[in-house]
């Protein structure tokens, strides 16, 4: 039987407990809400502060230089490199996933002229879905087609140019098979664009070794790297070295920004997916929070993750009236658990009163995300208790529960 002192007893024992002091957890909150929004590094506010007070408040516009705000991109691109399995070179943070997945996912489809169909997940985070729609449709002839990962293969056809699926499955934790359907959708002589928000400092991610040809991320969620931080794209270099064509001209990505030409000749490499002047605040609290995760040993990250939900899972099966969606086996869960429950939207209300904040996805699913760095054993042990006490209770009936704000 599970106990709490048990759970004390890992941690005692934990090889990444010390990483717990780089972040501000508040006190009496177990934050199971890192797979939407990770917490603050407790550094994050000064290197911020440095940023405005001396390098924007004292050196002024001389900081493009001094404080290398324009090299930054290509510099946070190269940090973020050894966190997806990609060159360096292959890497660049600039601008939100939406964004990115338009320049990258445009690019694909000039790549496979002639073909016209993009394929990608019904299921997925809708973002993606959109994207897709606004980008087939400036192209004569192409759709955007929906199906499940199961159907895939069925649908992988001559007409394919392109396939956009997420790593992990916002909604239930799934994990997907990134080598083989990479190498799938590559025989069949499609592109295969991956979404990795909901992986990246979650578990390793293998993009180089996978044969990937393009990817999209945020680092807002297991990166911590703040509300809004910006995002970051993958391209490998068998594309890069054939200098391919992104729609977003921007003068950021172009060969001589500082000749103010105005005819655009874009840059050679990973820099010819830049567009605009990079948000310079943003970028400094992301780098804040990459100091911790260059300190951080990924194999040890993604063993406590599958520890932690294994735990939570162990705790919460059985309980009045919520199903476990999230699959069991290792190989296809993320760092997220997902229960299924008639009345998801107010127990989850009911648990946030308690202090335990995890989220709700409609129509039906508790979101619980576990981050290795800053959760322990103990506190996943009381967050199960807090949950089933909810339930046993009743109180998630009370109608304050059932009001829904802007933001679910």
């Amino acid at each position: 039987m599970i106990t709490r002192e048990k759970c004390a007893a890992l941690d005692a024992a934990d090889p990444l407990a010390a990483f717990r002091k780089e972040f501000s957890v508040p006190e009496g909150i177990v934050y199971l809400d890192g797979n939407s929004l990770g917490v603050l590094p407790v550094r994050t506010p000064g290197r911020v502060q440095q940023v405005v007070e001396e390098e924007w408040g004292r050196a002024l516009i001389r900081s493009w230089n001094e404080a290398g705000w324009f090299e930054q991109p290509y510099r946070l691109g190269r940090r973020i490199a050894p966190l997806i399995g990609a060159d360096p070179a292959e890497v660049v943070v600039c601008d939100t996933t939406s964004v990115n997945l338009f320049k990258v996912l445009t690019t694909a489809l000039r790549l496979r002229p002639g073909r016209r169909t993009v394929l990608g997940d019904s299921a997925a985070f809708p973002t993606d879905l959109y994207i897709a729609e606004g980008v087939t449709g400036l192209f004569e002839g192409a759709r955007s087609v929906l199906v499940t990962p199961e159907e895939l293969d069925r649908h992988l056809d001559a007409d394919v140019a392109a396939v956009v699926l997420s790593h992990v499955d916002y909604r239930t934790g799934e994990l997907l098979d990134m080598p083989g359907i990479t190498a799938r959708v590559r025989a069949a002589g499609a592109l295969m664009i991956w979404d990795v928000c909901h992986s990246v400092g979650a578990l390793p991610v293998e993009l180089g070794a996978s044969g990937a040809d393009f990817a999209v991320g945020c680092t807002y969620k297991y990166l911590n790297g703040g509300p809004g931080s910006p995002a970051f794209l993958y391209v490998a270099e068998r594309h890069l070295a054939a200098g391919p064509e992104q729609p977003l001209s921007g003068w950021f990505g172009h060969a001589r920004p500082f000749a103010f030409e105005p005819g655009y000749d874009p840059r050679t490499g990973i820099g010819r997916f830049l567009t605009s002047s990079p948000s310079l605040l943003g970028q400094a609290a992301l780098e804040s929070s990459l100091d911790v995760w260059e300190q951080a040993d990924l194999t040890a990250v993604r063993a406590k993750s599958l520890a932690l939900t294994d735990l939570f899972i162990s705790l919460v099966e059985g309980l009045d009236g919520v199903e476990v969606v999230t699959p069991r086996e290792h190989a296809r869960r993320g760092s997220q658990v997902a229960l299924r429950h008639a009345d998801g939207y107010p127990v989850v209300q009911a648990l946030i009163a308690r202090g335990v904040i995890g989220d709700f996805r409609a129509p039906d699913l508790m979101r619980f995300g576990f981050t290795p760095l800053y959760l322990s054993y103990t506190d996943v042990w009381d967050a199960a208790q807090q949950l089933a006490e909810v339930l046993e209770s009743g109180e998630w009936r009370e109608e304050r529960f059932s009001r829904r704000g802007e933001v679910t």
